[in-house]
This record gives C-alpha cells, sequence and structure tokens, in this order.
C-alpha cells in the first residue's frame, strides 16, 4: 500500500519542483519591479501630502502594499510553504 502511495506522490513532486523553480524566478522579477513602483508611490503619495490632496494617504498605504513588507512578503511565505511541502513529499518518497 506504500508503494502505491509513493507513486501516486512522484507526479506531484514533479509538479511541484517546477512550480517552485517558475515562482522564484517570477518573484526575483517582480520584487525589483515592485520595488521600483513602491518607491514611486512613495514620491507621488509625499508631493500629494504636501499639496494637501487626499491621495495622499492612500498613495502611502499603496506603496506599503507593494513595498518588500507588504505584498512580495506574503509571496515569500506562500512560495516558502510549497516548497517545505514539496521537501515533505520527496522525504516520503525516499523514506
Amino acid at each position: 500500500m506504500r508503494i502505491i502511495l509513493k507513486l501516486l506522490a512522484a507526479p506531484f513532486v514533479l509538479a511541484l519542483t517546477l512550480l517552485v523553480a517558475v515562482l522564484n524566478f517570477a518573484f526575483s522579477f517582480a520584487s525589483w519591479v515592485f520595488c521600483a513602483l513602491s518607491f514611486l508611490c512613495l514620491i507621488g503619495a509625499l508631493f500629494a501630502l504636501f499639496t494637501g490632496d487626499r491621495w495622499g494617504i492612500q498613495g502611502l498605504v499603496i506603496a506599503f502594499a507593494v513595498s518588500p513588507f507588504g505584498l512580495p512578503a506574503v509571496a515569500e511565505w506562500l512560495i516558502d510553504k510549497l516548497d517545505s511541502l514539496n521537501y515533505s513529499l520527496k522525504s516520503f518518497i525516499t523514506g
């Protein structure tokens, strides 16, 4: 019975390995883009705050969301969880 479960888990290991590799590549590219976007949003939000526009606070929230502490941190956490699931399946198959 255990051999059957290992055979069923093997395609998932392959799929998770490829998925984690693609997501890591996409994350490394997207983090650079989000960093630049965060800087632009911060500059725009500070300009809006100093001119008295009401979009300043919303711009700061958007700048935080795309900064390395916002959405990219959530994406990195999800990629790490997928990688740990992949490692668990690999250890199940080899163990």
